[in-house]
């Protein structure tokens, strides 16, 4: 294990962690919420190196080959490639790729849980925004705050109520496949009676139930013909038969489990710390509390074995959202109006 501490916090990683993240050949980014960061891991000369931007409430990550889309408080941020910027920067070739802070759409305080690239009913390239305060998948345009697409058909009015807390979305082909809640309600923060145990995954567009029982599901993910969702309240990464309805537990975490990334046959599952507070109490891995972890566990799909961790020691306390970036090295992150040293990118 290695400890070591970045400019905004301690850490500590497996010894294996930068020959996995090689091998896979990608970096990671991360969302935390409760410290306003996006934050890249990636590696450099055998060494983790990692870049941190502020956004207010970062959530939702959805990364695309020009531009990767953060979900924060009151906006989503486009962040622009800018492949000529990143060798320049220093030290000079540590980094292949960097995201700079360009545009935003301003949607008022939404709970933009995640977000992803897909298409639109026209087949060309869209956003497409968990909108957790209104219960319903969106898409963003410039003219408005969001425009709905679909809510569970359990929700009976489009309304900033947060009914039933919806928090995440698995893509399929380029559209929305699943989605989860925290329970098939339709009150207002009406999910928090009954957290524990009525987490449920829902096929969209139908809005069927595809599994129920869960303890505050996060992060759907569509693999290679396989359904995958982190049972949050349990710390555990679990596969879905989709015929029966039945789960499998593919490996359980020291924390809990939100944000997941798949890829190179690896599962990267974001990990937090939490209280005993009205979200978290009575959440079955609360009774380990002292034994949590906020970091990243990397899990081999093929055997459930945890292969890499990344734990954060100070500073960050919870995970939201965990995304590879693939055929990267190393990402440099730019700055955002709310300060950070700035990086200048003119025309020709």
């Amino acid at each position: 294990m290695s400890n070591a501490k970045t400019t905004a916090a301690d850490y500590r990683h497996s010894a294996s962690l930068p020959e996995v993240l090689e091998r896979a050949g990608c970096a990671l980014l991360i969302s935390t919420y409760q410290a306003g960061q996006l934050v890249s891991i990636g590696v450099a000369d055998g060494d983790v190196v990692f870049g941190f931007q502020r956004f207010d409430q970062a959530m939702g990550i959805a990364v695309g080959p020009q531009r990767t889309a953060v979900g924060a408080h009151d906006q989503v941020w486009m962040l622009h490639d800018q492949p000529d910027v990143a060798p320049r920067i220093e030290p000079a070739g540590r980094y292949d790729r960097c995201l700079l802070p360009r545009t935003s759409v301003v949607t008022g305080a939404m709970q933009c849980h995640e977000v992803a690239w897909g298409r639109d009913q026209d087949g060309a390239p869209d956003l497409w925004v968990v909108n957790t305060a209104f219960s319903c998948l969106a898409g963003l345009d410039p003219a408005f705050s969001f425009v709905p697409r679909w809510r569970p058909p359990f929700v009976s009015a489009l309304a900033p109520e947060d009914r039933c807390h919806l928090n995440g979305m698995a893509m399929r082909e380029g559209l929305p496949a699943f989605v989860t809640v925290m329970a098939r309600t339709d009150t207002a923060g009406g999910w928090r009676e009954d957290r524990i145990t009525s987490g449920t995954v829902l096929h969209v567009p139908s809005g069927e139930v595809v599994t129920t029982g869960l303890s505050m599901p996060h992060s759907p993910r569509w693999h290679d013909g396989s359904l995958y969702v982190l049972d949050s309240g349990m710390g555990q990464l679990q596969r879905v038969d989709l015929g029966t309805g039945q789960r499998v537990v593919v490996a359980a975490l020291p924390g809990y489990a939100r944000g997941l990334a798949i890829h190179a046959g690896l599962a990267f599952v974001g990990l937090s710390r939490i209280r005993e507070t009205a979200i978290f109490g009575g959440a079955p891995i609360a009774e380990f509390h002292d034994q949590l972890k906020c970091g990243v566990g990397v899990v081999d799909l093929a055997t459930g074995h945890t292969v890499a961790t990344l734990e954060f020691t100070s500073a960050l306390e919870e995970i939201f959202d965990v995304q590879a970036v693939p055929g990267t090295r190393c990402v440099a992150l730019g700055s955002t109006p709310s300060g950070g040293e700035d990086t200048w990118v003119l025309p020709a």
